[in-house]
């Protein structure tokens, strides 16, 4: 079951010249100030979405859909915390239809819907002050247009009023898992693929992520190129739900390309150890057998670890398999006893290869 269809859009550009002073000077800064990532589950002050999608890239017969999903994303979060949706000029009688004042809709131009990837990635030093990065999104190696959304992580750090900086590494957010004390998940086959940082040593690589993010220690999984529009992206992968446990995705079904990739997965992290030297526990989460024949492809993203952790819930998918869906719900009201566990329907969304935590990007608080 892929992750994100090749929805081709061309008309791409070039971000030849990214690296430089600037991502030297980042570094300097994140080190001087001592920031880092905090978890996912830590406090947020909002959660940022982009009401994105559009007929050119999900056809006419999807959008509707699409654009409820987001809606009803969106509005669940919202009962827990604020949100903030990018919206067109051009969509935005829709946002206010379909969601009324409960969303703070923020006018900017947009590619797509994916805020996850295109958003900024923000840090916090110790004094609670946050900044913004910029991972130079090249819609996932130049397979899709991004001249707008290339510009959607400046735009929200601005209108935040946050610093922003340029990394010198171009990767997404749904390539970078971490668990706020210093340890990361991240697939080799984003983030050290020629599509994003061409010729790059994963040495070098592994500086600049640690001086970026705050991080002692990373583990790495293979993941699986040019299966998806991602080149398999980590939060369909593998999520910590705390320190030292891992919730990590599992394909029973050998005939997905996913089997043997979630496999090898499951092998890495039973055998590795965190920043602080402790083994980590694997909780595994099993993709669903079957799913509603709606929008049912071969490119259907059926991911329960793409979940999203806000202020006292977990937003999870359900994907008409109940034994599955029950299962996956089962597991994460174990792992997170003192969040509500909030189940949506997101099959148009999963169509275009994605799902809930690639719709949304937090903002910790400061």
């Amino acid at each position: 079951m892929n992750k994100r269809e090749f929805l081709k859009v061309l008309g791409l550009a070039s971000v030849a010249g990214i690296f430089g002073n600037i991502g030297k000077a980042l570094a300097m800064d994140i080190n001087g100030g001592k920031c880092f990532m905090p978890d996912e589950s830590e406090p947020h002050s909002r959660t940022w979405m982009a009401f994105g999608a559009s007929k050119k890239i999900w056809g006419r017969r999807l959008l509707p859909e699409v654009q409820r999903n987001l809606a009803n994303i969106a509005l669940s979060i919202a009962e827990y915390e604020p949100v903030s949706m990018l919206v067109r000029q051009s969509d935005l009688s829709t946002a206010k239809s379909l969601m009324g004042s409960k969303i703070d809709l923020v006018v900017c131009p947009l590619d797509d819907l994916w805020m996850r990837d295109t958003g900024p990635v923000f840090v916090v030093n110790e004094e609670g002050k946050k900044k913004a990065i910029d991972f130079n999104f090249n819609g996932w190696g130049e397979k899709q247009d991004f001249y707008n959304d290339g510009k959607v992580a400046a735009f929200v750090a601005k209108h935040s009023g946050y610093t922003s900086y340029k990394s010198k590494l171009i990767l997404e957010g749904g390539g970078i898992e971490v668990d706020g004390h210093g340890t990361a998940i991240i697939t080799e086959s984003c983030v050290l693929n020629n599509n994003r940082n061409p010729g790059l040593p994963k040495a070098k690589c592994e500086e600049e992520l640690k001086s970026n993010l705050g991080l002692k220690k990373i583990i790495w999984l293979p993941g699986i190129k040019d299966k998806d529009i991602t080149d398999g992206h980590t939060d369909f992968y593998a999520r910590f739900a705390r320190p030292g446990v891992v919730v990590a995705a599992y394909d029973p079904d050998p005939d997905s390309f996913d089997h043997a990739v979630t496999k090898k997965h499951l092998e890495i992290l039973q055998k590795s150890t965190d920043a602080l030297g402790r083994d980590l526990e694997v909780v595994v989460l099993n993709a669903p057998s079957q799913i509603r024949d709606k929008y049912a492809s071969d490119d259907f993203a059926a991911g329960y670890v793409n979940y999203y952790i806000c202020n006292g819930a977990v937003i999870l998918p359900e994907f008409g398999d109940k034994r599955a869906d029950t299962d996956a719900r089962h597991k994460l009201e174990y792992l997170f006893p003192e969040r509500d566990i909030v189940q949506l329907n997101i099959d148009g969304i999963a169509v275009g290869g994605g799902g809930i935590h690639c719709t949304t990007m937090q903002e910790p608080m400061g």
